[in-house]
């Protein structure tokens, strides 16, 4: 319990509580927008830049490698979008060839570093599951602030969202720029995605971006209380699996983020208020009794009056 209250144990669980609701709203807005699969993408085309800020600097310099990590996505969403319009290739396959083809670059480049002098001590490898245990304080507070930053932004434009997501030509028509609400769009989904790598890993991050956000949608119809569950869920996977993760020796934070998640989301799918398959079945049930009720009455009353 001493470790769990230590004071670096609690400067990471903040982060990684501030670092899962700014995934869950930004996941939420990613959703709606139907670009559920751009996160992923994204995820895995930011461990290029990750390992080349690294060989830039020589050291694991967090602030070089998260703009390492930043510039590289941003190069994977643009290169999404050319192949997208100037193609006959659908988003989802541009989507998932970006996914490869970054993330295999950056397994190669790791293999690279890793077997130069230094390289196998630099600790790269964290960066594709997560360790938010081997964050110092300066680490857990560029990331805790920048995710606070997507925050702000998410909330502050919560108008502008719902306009740009459900109808960009009215939108468009009260002269609201869709070119720069995408481009907002698409800058705080690659800053969530920099800033959490550290703590989720690119593997596991996008899993933290979708999961809150699918599990909300088993709860209401409302865009509101979709993204402030979103959050809420996010929030709570992430500090959840940092405890978790805390309560032994070397265990990788992401993957116990993912697996709090993940039964939020197992919680959501059978007893969900909205879309939940145990409202569902009794939904159901009910609509057959109703359905029965009522043919079972004319059925009756034609019997008596053949009598």
């Amino acid at each position: 319990m001493n470790t769990l209250l230590s004071h670096n144990a609690q400067w990471v669980l903040l982060s990684t509580l501030i670092l899962g609701m700014a995934a869950g709203i930004i996941g939420s807005l990613a959703y709606w927008k139907r670009q559920s699969l751009m996160s992923d993408a994204l995820s895995h085309a930011a461990l290029p830049g990750v390992i080349v800020g690294f060989v830039l600097i020589g050291t694991k310099n967090l602030p070089v490698m998260i703009a390492g990590a930043a510039v590289s996505a941003l190069l994977g969403a643009l290169l999404i979008d050319w192949i997208r319009s100037s193609t006959r290739i659908k988003e989802d396959a541009a989507m998932g060839i970006v996914l490869s083809v970054f993330f295999g670059l950056g397994i190669m480049l790791l293999t690279f570093v890793n077997r130069t002098a230094g390289g196998s001590q630099s600790g790269l490898d964290s960066f594709i599951f997560g360790q938010a245990a081997s964050m110092v304080s300066d680490d857990v507070k560029l990331m805790a602030g920048t995710a606070a930053v997507v925050l702000l932004v998410a909330l502050l434009g919560y108008k502008e969202w719902k306009l740009f997501l459900f109808d960009p030509a009215y939108a468009a028509g009260l002269g609201l720029s869709v070119r720069l609400m995408n481009g907002i769009y698409l800058a705080v989904l690659v800053l969530v995605i920099v800033v959490g790598i550290q703590a989720a890993g690119v593997v596991l991050m996008a899993a933290l971006l979708i999961i809150p956000a699918v599990s909300a949608r088993y709860w209401t119809h409302s865009f509101k209380w979709t993204v402030g569950l979103s959050a809420a869920f996010g929030g709570g996977a992430g500090a959840a699996g940092t405890l978790l993760s805390a309560m032994g020796a070397g265990w990788p934070t992401g993957p116990f983020i993912v697996l709090a998640a993940s039964a939020t989301f197992a919680v959501s799918l059978f007893f969900g208020a909205s879309k939940g398959l145990l409202v569902l079945y009794l939904g159901q049930r009910a609509s057959r009794r109703r359905l029965s009720s009522q043919t079972a009455g004319p059925i009756a009353a034609s019997e008596g009056a053949g009598r």
